[in-house]
């Protein structure tokens, strides 16, 4: 394939499978948290490491890493303790993070808002060898993140006040999920941009709920959608010379059209056969098994 003899495109495409696993990977979680554009906050907070970046001749990408990792930190302090006029310190960090980085950016040696553009949109052909192995190594701690503690996130995503009587460190796990959430906008903001990033991190996981019944199958059907339509987002926009981050979430949202469109006929199936099981029954996923078991776990 043409599209492969060239360096940056390896690079792009790269970068896109990996924001394709990680995005839903994390946003799923925030959506069982009710808590979806927690995204696009940490976003607008990015802004700031990456202006620091200019400033301090430092990778933006780990500038920003940094930064939203303390944004997120901060946003989970605020949530805790902040009560009423949480909301308006939340803004202000919000507005803050994008002031900053407008701020910096424009104090940085030959430094302009131009700059910017390709961090807020994303941008193919700045995708360099340094931001890939950035981007590797984040991808690498999400995955191992989301994965290998999705059974307690999980809980703790669901009802925090039962995680927390059954012994899960609920404040723990409650800040590791926004440090992820953190290091996700890092990885993606070089392929769909911080102002995008936080579409791909929800509308995958709101996709996959129209067709799946389960938390695994969740999972598993939004990360399929994210690889899918970013691979087929920074295939687009390579031949069709349009923006891969506007691509990218446009493709998002028309995969979640579809879906909800197969749903409809799905769901008219599901509710025949309850019918057809007796009027006195409960539906299948209403059904209290006889045993508990390993079983009981499947879904997670």
């Amino acid at each position: 394939m043409e599209i492969l003899n060239y360096a940056f495109m390896q690079r792009a495409l790269l970068a896109a499978v990996l924001v394709g696993v990680t995005a839903p990977a994390v946003g799923i979680y925030l959506v069982q948290r009710r808590q979806a554009l927690m995204g696009d906050g940490i976003g607008h907070v990015a802004m700031t490491g990456v202006g620091l970046g200019f400033l301090l001749s430092w990778s933006p990408v780990w500038m920003a890493t940094l930064v939203s990792v303390l944004g997120a930190v901060l946003m989970e302090l605020i949530r805790w303790y902040g009560k009423t006029r949480g909301d308006v310190a939340l803004a202000m960090l919000f507005y803050g993070g994008m002031a900053g980085g407008v701020m910096f950016i424009n104090l940085a040696p030959g430094g302009s808002n131009a700059n910017l553009t390709s961090y807020l949109f994303g941008s193919l052909s700045t995708v360099s060898e340094s931001d890939v192995t950035a981007i590797c190594l984040l991808a690498a701690f999400v995955v191992l993140v989301t994965l290998g503690l999705r059974r307690q996130l999980f809980a703790v995503s669901q009802d925090e006040e039962f995680a927390r009587v059954t012994g899960l460190p609920v404040r723990a796990l409650n800040l590791l999920t926004a440090v992820t959430a953190a290091v996700t906008v890092t990885v993606a903001m070089r392929v769909v941009g911080l102002l995008l990033v936080s579409a791909l991190m929800v509308v995958p996981v709101a996709a996959a709920q129209q067709l799946t019944r389960s938390f695994a199958a969740t999972f598993a059907v939004s990360v399929a959608i994210g690889v899918t339509v970013t691979l087929s987002g920074t295939v687009t926009s390579y031949y069709q010379d349009v923006p891969p981050g506007a691509t990218i979430v446009l493709l998002t949202i028309g995969a979640f059209v579809l879906m909800t469109v197969l749903a409809a006929p799905l769901a008219r199936r599901r509710a025949r056969a309850a019918s057809a099981a007796g009027p006195g029954a409960d539906p299948a996923e209403c059904r209290v098994p006889a045993t508990r078991g390993a079983t009981d776990d499947a879904g997670v």
